[in-house]
Parts: C-alpha cells; sequence; structure tokens
C-alpha cells in the first residue's frame, strides 16, 4: 500500500476542488481525506501503487473553475487502517491559502434547471452550484466555508443539506447553495425605500422591475459585486434621463443583451469577439457598431464602440424572460467619481436621485467588483478593466517577489500584493479623486491582505508625493514599520509588461500614456526608456509642451492644441484660419497670457495630450467630460490603410525628441489645404509609429537589444498599438504587448510590486 499527503495550491478553495478529490478517490476504493486549509487543499490517500499513480495523474484535470497552481507530493511511510475517503473538517491554520476564486458566470446546468417547471428552483434568483455563482464578494476569510462567507446567515433547509451531504450531487459542499426556502430574496422598493408588494418576492418582484424599465423607469438592480443603474437600451427619454441626473454626459453606457444573435443585430462581432462574449467570465467586450444601429443614440453617443456584455447572473436571464428587450443599460450604480455601491441602505440613499425604482436582495456584499471591460480587434487583445470575474485570481511570474504590497495610480486605481512567485491582483476601485473612493482603497487592502493571509514587508508606490495612493502607502509603512519604495510612473509601467512576460531585462521599453510625474519633477507620458526590473533610464520621448491651466486641460482638449500651435506661431497664432481658433477667440487671451508668462503651465511630454490636442485641432473633441474622451476619437476617426506620414517632423526630429512643432505645422498645412481629418488622423499615427520605431532602432544599435515592451493607457488604441507592433515586427524586434492586466494605470500596480522588491534587494 502506498499514503501520499498532497498540498494543492491555486485556485482550489470553492470551485468544487473538494469533492472533485472525493469522487476521484472514493470511485476506484482509495481512503485518506481530503480538507481546506489556510494553506490551500491539504490531502491524504492510500492505496496500491496502480490505483494512486491514476488519482496523481487525474489530480491534473480539476473542475472549470478551479486552477492548480502547485501540487506539493510528500510519500508517507506508515499507512493507516482507515476503510473510507471523506472530506474533512477545514483547518484555518496556514499562511498560504493560493488564490481566492473570482464570481463566477452561473453554469449550464443551473441556467437549465432556472427553467424547469419541475425543478425546485424553478425560477430562483440565487440557483448555484460548485461550478458557478458567487465567490470573492462573498469570502469574508479563508478557509472557504459557508461560515467564512455572507451566506452562514441563512441555514441550510432539509433539501439543501441533503444535497450538500450527498457525494453524487453536484452541490456537495457547495458553500453558497440555497433554495427559495432557505435562500436570500429579491424585493422591489421605491426610492423612499417603500416595498412596493410584500408580496412579490424573487421573480415576482423581477417581473415586475422588469414592467417599469419597458415603461421608461430607471432601476437600481443589485448583483453580484454591487449596484447597476439599468434602464430600456432603446429608449432615448429614459437614457437621456439617466445621463442627466448620474451627471455623465457623453462616456458610453454597456449594455447587456439576451443573446449574441441579439447583439450582432447592432454590433459586428467577429469569432474571437464571440469567444469573449460567451467566456465564463462573461466581461463586457467593446465592439464597433453596425450602421443600421437599432439601440438609442443615448447608448453611446460620438463613438464608433458599443460596450456588450451577456447575462451572468440567474437575474439577469429572469430580467429577459417575459419583456423582449433588445438590450437593457447596465451601468454602475455609483455616484460620479465614487465606487459602485453594494450595500443596501447606501443604495437608498445615494442613488434616490438617479433611480426610480430599487430591486434589492438581503445577502450582504463584502467586496464590491465592477464588470471586466475587454476588447479584441484583429487579434490583438487588451484588457480595459480587470474586475469581476477576473480579480483577484493571482498571476504567475517568472521569479521570487516577496510579500509586497503595490498601492497603484492615481487614475484607475488597482492594487496588488505578491507571495513567492505570484501576484495577486485585485478589482477594480477607480479614480481616487474621490474620498469615498480613497476609503475603499483602504478597505479593498484590509480585505484582500486578510483573506490572502499576507502580511508585507515592502510597500510600493507612485513617485508622485501627492497622490492619495502615496499619502496610504506612507501611513501603512510608518504604521507597520516596514520599508518604503517610491517607483517611477513609466517604469513602473514597463516592468508590468515585462512581468507579465517574464522577462528580466534589459528591454526597450515604449511607455505611451497621459501623465506621470518624471524624475525632472516634469509630467512625462511619451517615453522610451531601456529598463530592468530594478532601474531604467529615458533615451527619447516627446519634446514637452506647456499645459495652461495645469490638469484642467484633461477636460478641455483646445487648451493643449492651442499650447502646441503657440510653440510654432508664438503670437501670430491668433491669425491662424482655423475653426480652433475662431471658436475660442474670447478666450484665446487669457490662455495666451499663462503661456507667454509660464504661468501654472506645466511641462509635458504626454503622448495622450498629444492625442488630445490633434482631436481637439480637427474640431473632433474640444471639450471633454471624461479622461481619454478626445484621444479615443484619433483611432475612430482614423482612415484604414493610409501609409503616409509626416516626413519633415521625422527629419527634424534630433536627439530621440519627436520636434512637434513641425509635426502641428504639416497638420495645420493639410488641414488649410483641405486634407480629410480621417487622413490625418491616419497619417498622425503613421508618424508616431515611426518615430517610436526609430527610437527602438536606435537603442538596438546602441545597446544591442531586441526585446520592446509596449505599455501604458495609450495602448489601449489597438489600431495604433498594431500599426506600431508591425513596424517593429518587420525590423525582427520581439515585441511583448499585455493581457492578463491593463496597459494603462489599471496595471501599474503590478510592475510597482516586482520594480520595487527588485529595488529593495539591489539595495541590502
Amino acid at each position: 500500500m502506498n499514503r501520499y499527503r498532497l498540498t494543492v495550491r491555486g485556485i482550489v478553495q470553492g470551485v468544487g476542488f473538494r469533492p472533485f478529490i472525493y469522487r476521484l478517490a472514493v470511485e476506484p476504493g482509495l481512503t485518506g481525506w481530503v480538507a481546506n486549509t489556510g494553506s490551500g487543499v491539504e490531502i491524504e490517500i492510500q492505496g496500491n501503487r496502480e490505483l494512486t499513480a491514476v488519482f496523481l495523474e487525474k489530480i491534473n484535470s480539476p473542475p472549470p473553475l478551479a486552477q492548480i497552481d502547485s501540487i506539493q507530493v510528500e510519500p508517507i511511510q506508515q499507512v493507516s487502517g482507515e476503510v473510507d475517503f471523506v472530506i474533512g473538517n477545514s483547518d484555518g491554520t496556514g499562511s498560504d491559502p493560493g488564490s481566492l476564486p473570482p464570481d463566477a458566470d452561473v453554469c449550464p446546468s443551473c441556467l437549465q434547471e432556472l427553467f424547469d417547471s419541475k425543478s425546485p428552483r424553478y425560477l430562483y434568483p440565487f440557483i448555484n452550484c460548485t461550478d458557478c455563482g458567487p465567490r470573492y464578494t462573498v469570502i469574508e476569510n479563508i478557509p472557504y466555508d459557508r461560515a467564512c462567507t455572507t451566506m452562514k446567515s441563512f441555514q441550510l433547509c432539509v433539501f439543501c443539506q441533503a444535497e450538500y451531504n450527498e457525494p453524487t450531487d453536484r452541490r456537495f459542499h457547495a458553500q453558497t447553495n440555497c433554495c427559495s426556502q432557505c435562500g436570500p430574496h429579491y424585493r422591489l422598493h421605491d426610492k423612499e425605500a417603500r416595498q412596493i408588494d410584500e408580496a412579490a418576492l424573487d421573480v415576482d418582484a423581477i417581473d415586475q422591475a422588469a414592467k417599469l424599465l419597458q415603461k421608461g423607469k430607471i432601476v437600481a438592480i443589485k448583483g453580484i459585486g454591487g449596484f447597476h443603474l439599468v434602464a430600456d437600451a432603446c429608449n432615448d427619454q429614459a437614457l437621456a434621463l439617466l445621463r442627466e441626473r448620474k451627471k455623465r454626459p457623453d462616456k458610453p453606457l454597456a449594455v447587456m443583451a439576451p443573446s449574441t444573435e441579439e447583439i450582432s443585430r447592432w454590433a459586428q462581432v467577429s469569432q474571437m469577439e464571440l469567444e469573449l462574449l460567451t467566456s465564463p467570465q462573461k466581461p463586457i467586450v467593446l465592439l464597433r457598431k453596425k450602421e443600421l444601429y437599432p439601440l438609442a443614440p443615448e447608448v453611446a453617443p460620438g463613438t464608433i464602440f458599443i460596450g456588450a456584455m451577456l447575462p451572468y447572473t440567474p437575474l439577469h436571464y429572469l430580467l429577459f424572460r417575459k419583456i423582449s428587450f433588445k438590450a437593457l443599460v447596465m451601468t454602475s450604480g455609483n455616484i460620479a467619481g465614487s465606487p459602485i455601491i453594494r450595500d443596501n441602505d447606501d443604495a437608498f440613499r445615494r442613488l434616490r436621485a438617479i433611480a426610480d425604482y430599487f430591486l434589492v436582495h438581503d445577502r450582504d456584499i463584502i467586496i464590491s467588483n465592477d464588470d471586466s471591460v475587454v476588447r479584441r480587434e484583429e487579434g490583438a487583445f487588451t484588457m480595459m478593466r480587470r474586475s469581476r470575474s477576473y480579480a483577484p485570481a493571482g498571476i504567475c511570474l517568472g521569479e521570487e517577489v516577496g510579500k509586497t504590497l503595490a498601492f497603484g495610480a492615481m487614475l484607475k486605481n488597482t492594487v496588488c500584493l505578491t507571495r513567492g512567485k505570484s501576484a495577486y491582483f485585485g478589482h477594480h476601485i477607480g479614480d481616487l479623486e474621490h474620498p469615498d473612493t480613497v476609503a475603499y482603497l483602504k478597505k479593498s487592502i484590509e480585505h484582500l491582505q486578510k483573506s490572502l493571509r499576507i502580511d508585507p514587508d515592502l510597500v510600493v508606490h507612485d513617485l508622485h508625493p501627492e497622490y492619495p495612493s502615496t499619502i496610504l502607502a506612507r501611513e501603512y509603512a510608518e504604521k507597520n514599520s516596514i520599508p518604503l519604495i517610491a517607483i517611477q510612473h513609466h517604469h513602473a509601467h514597463a516592468v508590468s509588461c515585462m512581468a507579465e512576460h517574464s522577462l528580466k531585462g534589459p528591454v526597450i521599453a515604449v511607455v505611451l500614456d497621459g501623465n506621470g510625474w518624471g524624475s525632472d519633477s516634469t509630467v512625462w507620458g511619451g517615453e522610451v526608456l531601456i529598463a530592468t526590473a530594478d532601474s531604467f533610464r529615458r533615451i527619447g520621448h516627446l519634446l514637452p509642451v506647456a499645459m495652461p491651466g495645469g490638469d484642467a486641460v484633461v477636460y478641455h482638449p483646445w487648451r493643449m492644441a492651442l499650447s502646441y500651435l503657440y510653440r510654432v506661431y508664438g503670437d501670430k497664432v491668433r491669425e491662424l484660419d482655423l475653426p480652433l481658433i475662431h471658436r475660442y477667440e474670447k478666450q484665446l487671451p487669457l490662455l495666451l497670457q499663462l503661456l507667454e508668462k509660464d504661468f501654472n503651465s506645466p511641462l509635458t511630454s504626454s503622448c495622450g495630450r498629444l492625442f488630445d490636442a490633434l482631436a481637439a485641432l480637427l474640431n473632433l473633441c474640444t471639450e471633454s467630460s471624461f479622461e481619454g474622451q478626445a484621444a479615443s476619437k484619433i483611432e475612430m476617426n482614423a482612415r484604414a490603410g493610409v501609409k503616409s506620414f509626416y516626413p519633415r517632423t521625422l527629419e527634424s526630429s534630433e536627439l530621440n525628441i519627436l520636434d512637434t512643432g513641425f509635426l502641428f505645422q504639416e497638420i495645420v498645412e493639410d488641414i488649410q489645404g483641405g486634407v480629410e481629418a480621417a487622413i490625418i488622423c491616419a497619417r498622425f499615427q503613421q508618424t508616431l509609429a515611426r518615430f517610436f520605431t526609430q527610437l527602438c532602432e536606435n537603442a538596438r544599435l546602441e545597446e544591442g537589444l531586441k526585446d520592446v515592451v509596449l505599455s501604458g493607457g495609450v495602448f489601449q488604441n489597438l489600431s495604433f498599438r498594431n500599426i506600431l507592433q508591425s513596424h517593429l515586427d518587420s525590423r525582427n524586434f520581439r515585441v511583448y504587448t499585455q493581457e492578463k492586466v491593463p496597459p494603462g494605470d489599471g496595471g501599474i500596480a503590478l510592475g510597482q510590486a516586482v520594480a520595487g522588491r527588485a529595488i529593495y534587494h539591489k539595495k541590502q
């Protein structure tokens, strides 16, 4: 007889892994036990050599939600006289439980059961099993048992308990198992928090909410990770009201459709995009609109893209059950700038000015978790926002990075905790411009740290001294008496991409974004670096220009356009026969005074602001209501297939600095010559791609490097990314882009953690 002790780490708690092991052992007659512990899943298995060998082989084909990172196998000399295999009691001790399981899409078996009139869970919106349902958002602690989740207040009924105890049932040890007799319930309330109909629970309340949506009402609906604000995507009046109440005039609204067939009626869907839409993660996928567009214009005004997703909870399927909505707008239930709301009372208090009705349930949400957003086009993939169904699954790194806590950036904040060779990348938190978001950042760190049982011995933050994340990092390090390291923003971007591909460097890093605090105390954003994990050197960049009015230029792109023009034409900028100059004739004197006197006009080499300036100059977007709005207009308007560029700009650029003065002089000549905006946008992107390709060529000649990493928010523009990558590929560079985490600031915490640890080791 052989006996082995196994320690399995990864996503192995809350995903049906113990029942899987139980069935795997019982079928051939093996004995032993399996249990959740604070270090993952522990197994002792005993049987003859052939049977145990088969068991050890089959364990590598786990249930669909499980992810095995490592299996440690230790032979035990002394065998036991036990006659059964059992699921043992969970042990809360241990310091390495592995990844927390993300929330999961409703599985096909539960979906079929949901609409089976003979099923005891017929039309019950909280149906789930070991293969699906809430995980991360209901977990209070590890090990993953019901007592450590928000389901602890719902006592299993006799029927559900019998399923829970039956090894052959797919709800065997399903910690969130429940039915209408013992589980949570949905109720419909008005904006004064009064229940509409006390007898209407679950599907009845959902049907009432659907009828209200059909009448043009806005309903706040509590889901897995928080509230959505929901409205009929074909009702322009309802959406206009939603935008007015939420103070969101332009930013596109995500929509949920009942099927891929419905999505295909109003959006172009490739096979790769179809695979993303139907994947278990069910993210929001950015698609191109079709010309014949049946949804309301207010869904996504002024853009060729639309964010679409499919139902991912039983509730969603029930909303579409009786009323044939083409799509429902499902936008985050929050006040502008603050986190998505997860608490019922908080929703009644803060969303009553937006929502007409509230569809709420009585299961608590431990941590808010917004929808993830992805995009795939022409083979290129990017993670725009990594949250529901992806976070906080671990990312395997190429080397040990210790126990490090990275606080992320100012915008699109996420945090990262590391242990050993794993990085646990948190969910989307948001922009730290609102006090509520800063408080939520603190709570998210506490929850992630507690659940993963990681006590960091190093804290890392952005180089900017006044970011709220920097201030919190200082406070955390001081309180816990641990070292603190600041990482330059664009170095962190570069290392984020390097870490994703296990690159040690040195590499050539092209990092293009909206802004980041530079080593010279100016605002960077159009950078080429030579980077390793523990160091970087700036070897090229865009020519810095002034930002008249400082950060306000983000919402007034015309100011950046004026700044670039002023560099070329000086005071004669007033005489230019351009629509922009005529439109802002009255504002010109004040802005020109700021530029002339160099007052409140910090310098920036930002590529994002360069895109903004062109969008304003071409009258595509002169005022914006959200970061990135103007820059996105360039990709949307650039004509495909244009290979021409601005040669004088490249010829005049010296010392690895792009002379944007010549660039805007050529663009103005094109505008005055009647060249279409679509061609100018395309030439602009081609020129930038050629410039950064040339800088990579120079670096290869001087440094002998061939590896190029691309990072920064500008690379969410897949058109530009593909052009640059094509140029680099044709010159035999090895090009690396980001897919596991966003290339923008939403992915920077990974680079901070890895770079911070490397610098710390270097100093020791």
